[in-house]
């Protein structure tokens, strides 16, 4: 009864033999964790397209639950950087980061992720991850990590640029605008931070880097008014350019908002009229709707273009006699006049702007107000068309994230010994995303960076993910007014920081290495990757398409060969080491399962050899690598037997495992063959037919001989074979 409750909630199984030492362990183990967790949260949600408190969110209560719930103890569960990018990529086709819709869908993929994972784990498919490669997750990891990478680079430069349809366009415009202008007191605190972390990584790895790295930028923008905006009437811009930008961008963000009433209108009727079976209404209002998406696209078209311009805009201030500052377009600053010394630009974000209240933005960004308080707790609403829309990316955030969880767990269990369960970690993940939908959370997953620094920390068992959440709590509580002065370009540092581990360029040398093919698919899945990027999922489509067409191939294309004995009296294909072969007895290897897909490959390949061998004798099936047969894999074998045995040569079979002589008995094959033909190993089946094969027998010296005693020879008079050099070319 015990078993089984530890097994439906395995955290039972932390108290027995719990001590007063492992709980001071755990305490400290958590409190390391936090340190790190805390702004790590924060960076990876903005990775996400949500504002920084969201991480925070995501990790209150997702490290407890799968904790919990999961069968590792060590592994540490929250915002992690390639499933924030995914969420990011998944959710940008439906909504505008940061908007209230995004982070609406963003909780609900994470219930969609959980829902998804947690039916595997009940279900106890979790060998379905293994439809993820080594070669597919090794080339998009790498191009993943420098996505995410160049993602951080407008923060680090202090620019702002819209998406383009491909990253690689977005950051080729990050470059333009850092060109035109970069805020270098920005990128010099984001190049401080990162070399903060970098130098304490190396030179000092049990101080928190990430932490230490962000306090001393943060007392650094507070102490210094890194943040330097001011709010402003549109009567104090002195320029008429920015100006009639202001009123067109204004103009096309509202007639955006119009014509998506009316998309959504018009597409509630010409539902109503396809269900009251009104086709010319439904057909009229389908040409309207083209025709408002035309015109929301040509909308759309020339907000980003006003957008642009005006962040493109710098300004100068220029004090005036009540200290307010009126701003000129830099070079326009009437000559004599002082300006305050700084460099403005126009904030413009993803909404109109209002002109009397305009934010000026004279230094560099931070994180701002963080909300203080828990989350409510409450279930998302649920939405099925949504839920089926993003269901895709789900399944593929899924399998990453619980791929990513897994393969750090079983990193661990190697070194504590301890006993793992993938489909209990799946549960354990699952229940940890939708329990963290309950509480705002996006989709989470194991961190590798955390789990080694929980495991490092002493770590004994899943409380320290317990005392991890609970510090979130406090944090929360009582500490979010010390985050609102922590610099952006710090966050675009952590994130660089973090996934710069990521990137091994080495995996691809390695899975070249391995088999020619697993390193092409490596390679071909990281470019398209970064090709198509930000819609990451299509990289990771061709990159399984491939690796299950070659699984295909290679099944349906087996390793057939023939075998022959070398200098160390081995049995090996002959082909690939050169050898010579019988020309009485062929001994031939048939290596993976007799399948539909492969039958008739084993028929060819037989009959080859039987058209090529015109002194051949005798056949040896050497079938210890036939670990499975179908039906047509039986009826292809039995074909092989009358057709062998048509011709004058005769065939035995060795090698047969238990599941396939069972087949075989089921069928009557095993008496077309005769029992008299079944041998134990090959080495048993060439003794048996050597002799009456090499009547009459030619050679001098037959490359099989090797393998038994002939004509009563005791084992130290065996004549070994003289080894002819073989043509392989």
């Amino acid at each position: 009864m015990l078993s089984f409750a530890v097994k439906v909630l395995p955290f039972l199984g932390w108290f027995p033999n719990y001590s007063a030492e492992r709980l001071k362990a755990d305490f400290m183990a958590g409190l390391t964790v936090a340190l790190v967790l805390i702004p790590q949260s924060m960076a990876y949600a903005q990775l996400a397209g949500l504002p920084p408190h969201y991480g925070l969110y995501a990790s209150f209560l997702p490290p407890l639950i799968a904790a919990l719930f999961g069968s590792s103890r060590q592994l540490a569960t929250g915002p992690v950087a390639v499933v924030s990018l995914m969420t990011a990529a998944s959710l940008e086709p439906l909504a505008t980061a940061g908007s209230d819709s995004f982070i609406a869908y963003a909780v609900l993929l994470a219930l969609v992720v959980g829902i998804f994972q947690l039916s595997l784990g009940l279900l106890r498919l979790g060998l379905v991850v293994n439809f993820l490669s080594h070669p597919v997750v090794s080339g998009f990891t790498n191009a993943a990590a420098i996505i995410i990478a160049t993602s951080q680079l407008s923060k680090m430069f202090g620019v702002s640029v819209d998406n383009a349809e491909h990253h690689y366009q977005t950051v080729v415009e990050v470059f333009s605008a850092a060109l035109h202008y970069t805020h270098w007191p920005t990128l010099a605190l984001g190049g401080f931070a990162f070399a903060v972390m970098f130098l304490l990584k190396r030179f000092a790895p049990r101080v928190p880097n990430v932490l230490v790295a962000v306090a001393l930028t943060t007392l650094f923008a507070w102490a210094t008014g890194f943040e330097h905006n001011a709010t402003v009437d549109a009567q104090n811009l002195n320029d008429p350019q920015a100006m009639a930008d202001i009123a067109q961008y204004n103009a096309a963000m509202d007639t955006q908002a119009n014509l998506a009433n009316a998309r959504t209108a018009l597409s509630t009727a010409i539902a109503k009229a396809k269900d009251q079976d009104e086709r010319f209404t439904a057909v009229d209002d389908e040409n309207q709707l083209h025709l408002i998406t035309l015109e929301m696209d040509i909308a759309q078209s020339t907000a980003k273009a006003a957008r642009a311009r005006l962040r493109g805009m710098l300004f100068k201030g220029v004090p005036g006699p009540d200290g307010a500052l009126a701003f000129y377009a830099q070079g326009q600053v009437a000559p004599g006049a002082k300006t305050d010394g700084r460099t403005w630009r126009l904030k413009v974000g993803n909404k109109g702007l209002d002109q009397t209240r305009l934010t000026m933005i004279g230094g560099g960004s931070v994180v701002g107000v963080v909300p203080a308080g828990l989350p409510s707790l409450a279930v998302p609403k649920i939405d099925l068309a949504i839920m089926g829309g993003v269901l895709p990316y789900a399944a593929i955030i899924a399998l990453l994230g619980f791929m990513e969880a897994i393969s750090i767990a079983k990193a661990i269990a190697a070194k504590t010994g301890q006993s793992l369960d993938p489909n209990q970690e799946l549960i354990g993940q699952g229940l940890a995303n939708i329990f963290g939908a309950v509480s705002h959370s996006y989709p989470t997953s194991g961190s590798f960076s955390r789990s080694a620094v929980n495991l490092q920390a002493g770590a004994q068992t899943g409380f320290s993910s317990v005392f991890t959440s609970a510090m979130v709590v406090v944090s929360l509580l009582f500490f979010t007014p010390l985050l609102y002065n922590l610099p952006q370009c710090t966050l675009a540092a952590v994130i660089m920081m973090a996934v710069i581990g990521l990137i091994h360029p080495s995996s691809f040398v390695h899975s070249w290495k391995v088999a020619w093919y697993d390193g092409a698919i490596s390679i071909i899945t990281f470019g398209a990757t970064l090709a198509f990027a930000p819609h990451l999922d299509k990289g990771i489509l061709i990159g399984v398409t491939l690796s299950l067409g070659v699984f295909l191939y290679r099944n349906m294309r087996p390793v057939v060969s023939s075998l022959a004995r070398t200098e160390k009296g081995e049995l090996r294909d002959a082909t690939r080491n050169g050898l010579a072969l019988c020309p009485y007895v062929d001994v031939v290897r048939f290596n993976g399962p007799l399948f539909f897909a492969n039958a008739s490959f084993l028929d060819d390949s037989i009959t080859s050899r039987l058209q090529s061998k015109k002194n051949l004798k005798h056949i040896i099936l050497e079938a210890k690598g036939i670990n499975d047969m179908d039906a047509s894999g039986e009826e292809a074998l039995s074909l092989v037997i009358d057709r062998c045995r048509s011709r004058g040569v005769d065939i035995s079979v060795s090698g047969v495992n238990d599941l396939v002589m069972a087949i075989m008995s089921r069928s009557g094959l095993l008496e077309k063959i005769g029992l008299e033909h079944l041998y134990a190993d090959v080495d048993k089946a060439i003794c048996s037919v050597h002799t009456n094969a090499h009547q009459d027998s030619t050679e001098d010296s037959c490359p099989l001989t090797t393998v038994c005693r002939l004509n009563n020879q005791p084992p130290g008079q065996i004549k070994r074979p003289r080894l002819h050099a073989f043509n392989v070319g």
